[in-house]
């Protein structure tokens, strides 16, 4: 392909079709089918990554018939109606493309092939070369040497010679070897007994359909030429059906073909619906601290002024940063606390880093703490509280009155998400996209354990983590009543917490002796088990690789392997603390 510009044309129906079939069984907690959707998405998400398109248009069918169905009534006629489940997830596809921001089109009595063939000779006259996206066989009478078809899905660019390594013929007459053939998806009639193969060969063989009719008394196969001969107009008529349209009443713009970014907003919302969480962190919301109060806190005189508004108000969230995941291990980093939205306060204690400024001292903090901490008559409001809780028990400090977890209580509002993060309510409750761990860490080889975070990048994510989860307290607490949920939250859920952290804590006694004894007793069977299929075997092998095991198995008992077993999507893991 030329140095010129080049437009991307996507066949869009197409492909939602290729994503319904491709995944089954995929839908949202509020029973919304998403397969198609979360497939399509993919696809164009891949697309934009590998081409990053400056030109580009998705093609769709319009509903209704089209000009195909005034010449032969039969036309698709074999063909069911759309499903419905198909069709609810099409103006959610359409909304994804726009958000993409990736222009569409569609137009009452033509097909998306019939625009793609127009688009695609309109935009070759106008200087660009095209590329067609789409896995449609159909789109090969088009292929030239300014346009190529490529299918995203299965890796594969198909050129004119690659259409003559497959057909054996060109381009242009792939239209007559498919008049030939027929279409039985389409129900588009063709020769009866021409099948695929048989088109190709006559193709190659007289060059064109005019050319096979002309010298039809050439043909020695006795019943070919009889149904060419007795089908002559329905070949005629399947060329008519099975020929793409270039001439279409739709005009070439590249103005109006331009890509623009993707919305992340749009479709974070979009996905949040859908509830394709993955994606929804992929496409995340900027983040906005615009109107907030964050503030550390460095002295004294700071640390009093807190802990007298704490003791003043019905509630606060707590959030603790560490050294790590694991709360039996992890060393205590810092505190923040809310008390209200939009403010926040990060009390640094164990930042430790050339140049780190004056922290106060972890134990008198912890003791003025205590007070609030027990205060029966404050909520205390926590995401994945028992992390903190558990934390904080082992530096001696005790957390009376009633709890509030929000990831809890996310949970009980809606069972069916697949996940609990406060990332993930925040975009769910709040519509806000949090800053992530990884921001102020960093990731891989460069990645700092948070001790590490200066105290000045500290500050606006811890404090927005506690923030954060007094908002959704708000929100959450309010659900739970209106649900009829607050009861079950309060007398089962609850007290449960305190009841799992104890149990943690105190761990599992376990005999050592006894079980070093029963790992030797195991050791000396394996050893009794390896003989004998050594024995059975006739030689010795790694028992412990399958491709071994496999060669025994077929030359020793003809066993034949069974066919390996589509692996399930490992699940999500999200970070809770």
């Amino acid at each position: 392909m030329s140095k010129n510009r080049v437009v991307y044309l996507i066949d869009g129906t197409a492909y939602i079709h290729r994503g319904y079939h491709a995944v089954r069984s995929l839908s949202n907690s509020q029973g919304l089918p998403t397969n198609a959707a979360f497939s399509f998405t993919r696809m164009l998400q891949k697309f934009m990554k590998e081409r990053q398109p400056e030109y580009a248009v998705v093609l769709f069918d319009a509903k209704g018939p089209t000009f195909r169905h005034e010449i032969y009534q039969e036309y698709k006629a074999n063909r069911s109606a759309m499903p419905e489940d198909m069709a609810v997830q099409i103006p959610y596809i359409k909304k994804i493309v726009d958000a993409f921001r990736v222009p569409m089109l569609e137009m009452p009595g033509y097909e998306a092939d019939d625009l793609i063939g127009t688009l695609a000779r309109q935009a070759v006259d106008g200087g660009f070369d095209v590329v067609i996206v789409s896995g449609d066989k159909d789109f090969a009478q088009l292929v030239s040497d300014r346009v190529t078809i490529w299918d995203p899905m299965k890796e594969v660019s198909v050129d004119p010679a690659a259409v003559r390594e497959k057909f054996g013929i060109e381009p242009e007459q792939v239209i007559d070897a498919m008049a030939l053939s027929g279409d039985s998806s389409d129900n588009i009639p063709g020769i009866p007994g021409i099948g695929p193969k048989t088109a190709f060969s006559l193709i190659r063989e007289f060059g064109s359909l005019d050319k096979i009719y002309d010298q039809v008394d050439t043909i020695t196969k006795k019943k070919q030429k009889e149904n060419l001969v007795n089908f002559k107009d329905q070949a005629y008529l399947s060329r008519q059906l099975v020929t793409i349209d270039t001439g279409a009443p739709v005009d070439y713009d590249a103005a109006k073909f331009q890509v623009a970014g993707p919305d992340n907003n749009a479709l974070s919302d979009l996905f949040g619906e859908l509830e394709f969480s993955a994606l929804q962190k992929e496409f995340p919301k900027k983040s906005d601290l615009s109107g907030k109060t964050y503030a550390a806190v460095l002295t004294m005189d700071d640390l009093e002024r807190l802990v007298d508004r704490l003791g003043s108000v019905s509630c606060f969230a707590l959030d603790t940063e560490t050294t790590g995941l694991d709360p039996m291990r992890a060393e205590l980093v810092g505190m923040s606390f809310a008390m209200a939205a939009d403010e926040a306060f990060y009390i640094p204690l164990g930042h430790d880093y050339e140049g780190v400024p004056q922290q106060l001292d972890l134990k008198a903090v912890l003791d003025r703490l205590q007070p609030v901490l027990d205060d029966a008559g404050i909520v205390k409001i926590g995401q994945n509280i028992k992390y903190d809780w558990t934390l904080l028990s082992r530096y001696d400090v005790s957390i009376k009155g009633p709890v509030f977890d929000t990831m809890v209580a996310a949970y009980l509002v809606n069972p069916a998400r697949r996940g609990y993060s406060l990332d993930q309510i925040a975009l769910d409750y709040l519509d806000h996209k949090t800053i992530s761990y990884q921001e102020v860490t960093g990731t891989g080889k460069n990645a700092i354990c948070f001790s590490q975070v200066s105290i000045e990048n500290a500050v606006p994510y811890a404090c927005e983590d506690a923030d954060i989860t007094f908002m959704a307290y708000e929100l959450l607490a309010e659900k739970l009543k209106q649900d009829g949920l607050m009861e079950l939250f309060e007398t089962i859920e609850m007290p449960l917490v305190s009841v799992l952290m104890a149990m943690e804590m105190r761990g599992v006694t376990v005999d050592k002796d006894a079980l070093q004894a029963l790992s030797k007793d195991f050791e000396g069977q394996l050893a009794n088990l390896e003989k004998e299929i050594y024995s059975l075997a006739g030689e010795e092998f790694n028992i412990n690789s399958p491709q071994q095991l496999g060669v025994i198995l077929l030359r020793s008992w003809g066993c034949r392997p069974r066919r390996k077993p589509r692996k399930r999507p490992a699940t999500l893991r999200t970070r809770t603390c």
